[in-house]
């Protein structure tokens, strides 16, 4: 993985392990790699993938089986969708907005040029 200054490592590891379920790479009830296997892989500390972990399960996205390990939630591939959209028009639509009526650029011109990326 390529990490950025801007968002903690274990917030970028928990938001790819959510992109590989959105992808179908971790399907609902499937095991994810241990924390070591993880950490190994992306060549982190053990304690930052238990923290990617954790805050996975307190999202309800990861369920942990004491001495089996980590496995997708039957309904994370939906928690996902659902969290990302409240991101999206908590956070970046009203910047969206805000740059349309900074640069007068009418709704009508945006839904126009929606419809041509269909």
């Amino acid at each position: 993985m390529d990490f950025k200054d801007t968002v903690p490592i274990y917030m970028q590891i928990a938001q790819y392990i959510c992109d590989c379920i959105l992808r179908g790479d971790y399907a609902a009830e499937e095991r994810v790699p241990s924390v070591r296997e993880y950490a190994a892989d992306v060549e982190v500390n053990v304690n930052t993938v238990v923290r990617s972990y954790d805050y996975l399960q307190q999202q309800q996205i990861l369920y942990n089986k004491r001495g089996l390990g980590y496995f997708v939630a039957p309904d994370a591939r939906e928690r996902i969708v659902e969290m990302r959209k409240a991101k999206f028009y908590e956070e970046e639509l009203p910047a969206f907005f805000r740059q349309l009526k900074s640069l007068d650029i009418p709704m009508s011109e945006v839904l126009e040029r929606y419809g041509k990326d269909k």
